[in-house]
């Protein structure tokens, strides 16, 4: 899968406009597809904003309007999957829609085109029973927001994914400069989400819990744990560390960490009061910029922290 490829992406919402960008860029045939010609007006928009960002950060030497002409923008779902080698779906987080959305793509893509959903958490072995007879095909690809940025992705097996389904989404992902993380069980959550959610409940538990302040626990992980966890993973830290002394520190401090079943009561505290993040201008902070300007700051930062890790990486 290393060629050019007919990549159609059913959605073109928050992920959809990113991956048409990145994959067009890198040079792959693009058909962008969504229900409302409102969105995809949008999308298009969306795209040029993508990558004149990823022009001014060093990250691509094509015109915005270049990459944009490059894709195909369509209501015509049977039109747009015709051809496809490989269809992404990206519709929102509920398994009813990705299931309808799963029956039609299969009946109007090619019978060997790889099905993949960008599910951040459903099962896939679940979305594939929507279509029976091709759930060899269907495998779960999660990549991680903004797209055209973050150089991981998940490539999920479902109980009946096909080894060279898997083996096809992965040679794609090499093509388009991204690392695929083999998620061999199709478990809820599957990696990143595990761990981000973990994060933020042990994070939210000390708030609530007195223990330190919102600004003090953001700046604890931010500018100490997320800086080293840059260079190294955690479980690298365990072995620099020694696992024996993990091992005890994890004995002593286990019985103390978050291990609630429901959501902290300060979410929906602050979800009555109507700060519900940055696009009302508060959450657990306050926002005088807009959203746009507050997203735009975050990726500037995360492509400035890989250009620094790339070029360390490559001079090593």
């Amino acid at each position: 899968m290393s060629e050019t490829l007919d990549v159609a992406i059913v959605g073109a919402g928050d992920m959809g406009h990113g991956f048409g960008a990145h994959f067009a860029d890198h040079g792959h045939a693009v058909t962008l597809l969504d229900h409302r010609e409102s969105n995809l007006d949008a999308a298009r928009d969306r795209v040029r904003d993508v990558v004149s960002f990823l022009r001014s950060e060093g990250l691509t030497d094509r015109a915005p309007d270049d990459v944009a002409s490059d894709i195909e923008y369509t209501l015509d779902r049977e039109q747009g999957l015709a051809g496809a080698d490989l269809v992404l779906e990206s519709v929102p987080e509920d398994l009813a829609l990705k299931r309808e959305v799963f029956r039609e793509v299969a009946a109007a893509a090619p019978d060997d085109a790889v099905l993949a959903s960008n599910t951040s958490g459903l099962p896939v072995t679940e979305i594939a029973e929507a279509v029976p007879e091709e759930a060899d095909r269907v495998v779960g690809c999660h990549w991680w927001y903004p797209p055209y940025l973050l150089p991981t992705v998940e490539v999920i097996r479902g109980e009946r994914t096909a080894d060279e389904t898997v083996e096809r989404v992965e040679s794609f992902l090499d093509s388009v400069d991204r690392t695929p993380i083999l998620v061999e069980k199709d478990a809820p959550g599957f990696v990143w989400n595990r761990i981000q959610m973990a994060i933020f409940r042990e994070s939210l538990h000390i708030v609530e819990e007195g223990i330190a302040s919102p600004e003090d626990v953001n700046r604890a992980i931010r500018d100490g744990y997320a800086l080293r966890t840059a260079a190294i993973g955690p479980l690298e830290t365990i072995d620099i560390a020694g696992l024996d002394l993990v091992r005890t520190v994890l004995g002593d401090l286990s019985p103390h960490l978050c291990d609630d079943d429901e959501p902290s009561q300060l979410l929906d505290e602050r979800l009555s009061e109507g700060r519900d993040g940055i696009h009302s201008g508060a959450g657990f902070f306050e926002y005088d910029e807009s959203p746009e300007a507050v997203t735009r700051a975050r990726d500037e930062q995360v492509a400035a922290i890989r250009r620094a890790l790339d070029e360390t990486r490559e001079s090593e």
